[in-house]
């Protein structure tokens, strides 16, 4: 049986959306992954060096899905519902979780990591994680690229093809470079994103703050039913999201 509209979104619109795991998508959205498989390469790396960070771990699930920790590994989340989450799953593995307001300096002296990590992180600070990393430490992350799932947040805000980007990899490589990185690997690849219904828009733009940064389900209801009926009519709504791998290397 077809659930209305206001099933829909009323049910999105009351589903908690803390800590950054997509399972109540499953079934609903679908998001292709890039080809590097980040979080392998993550478990992979974590494996060989003695110290690691972690900088803005979200509720710190991608980085539970390792299989081992070094002798130190922390994290840092500045949210306080992923900072809860963040500690429940990580604590118990020997990970320090540590709330951090995402501003300059991160909290750890100079050279204290041979390895720090991001996932898709709001901000980066090139001139900190060089300054926590030790001579030959790496930084190794996936970034969210530039006009990530632009389709979607246009539909909603019109076209931003005119509005500068910060988030791309020749600006990000540039900035690395100033803070005294050298740039190790630089890939992007474009991805296919489908959303079925328009619950799991709705939970996608509750989630993501960022993309629609007024977003509320009163405020864009018109534009919700408009592509609820889109979708009834021509299947799922598609985008395209945006993912670089950088790597980069204290000297």
């Amino acid at each position: 049986m077809t659930r209305s509209f206001d099933e829909l979104v009323a049910e999105a619109g009351a589903v908690d959306v803390s800590g950054w795991d997509f399972s109540w998508l499953a079934g609903r959205a679908t998001e292709q992954r890039p080809s590097w498989g980040y979080q392998r390469l993550l478990g992979d790396r974590l494996a060989t060096v003695p110290a690691a960070l972690d900088v803005q771990t979200g509720g710190g699930e991608v980085l539970a899905g390792v299989p081992g920790f070094p002798p130190t590994m922390a994290a840092t989340e500045s949210w306080p519902p992923n900072v809860a989450r963040a500690t429940e799953l990580l604590h118990p593995r020997g990970v320090v979780v540590v709330a951090d307001p995402d501003e300059p300096p991160l909290p750890f002296a100079d050279a204290s990591f041979d390895l720090v990590t991001s996932r898709h992180p709001a901000t980066v600070w090139w001139s900190e994680i060089a300054r926590v990393l030790r001579p030959g430490g790496t930084y190794l992350a996936q970034h969210v690229g530039p006009r990530s799932v632009a389709e979607l947040y246009e539909y909603f805000l019109g076209s931003q093809a005119g509005v500068p980007g910060a988030r791309h990899p020749d600006r990000e490589t540039a900035e690395a470079r100033d803070a005294g990185l050298q740039i190790v690997d630089v890939r992007m690849e474009r991805l296919r994103v489908e959303f079925f219904d328009i619950g799991a828009v709705v939970y996608f733009l509750r989630k993501v703050i960022w993309m629609v940064p007024d977003f509320t389900v009163d405020r864009y209801r018109d534009r919700l039913r408009d592509l609820h009926a889109l979708m009834e009519t021509d299947g799922p709504f598609v985008a395209h999201s945006s993912r670089v791998l950088i790597e980069a290397r204290r000297p």
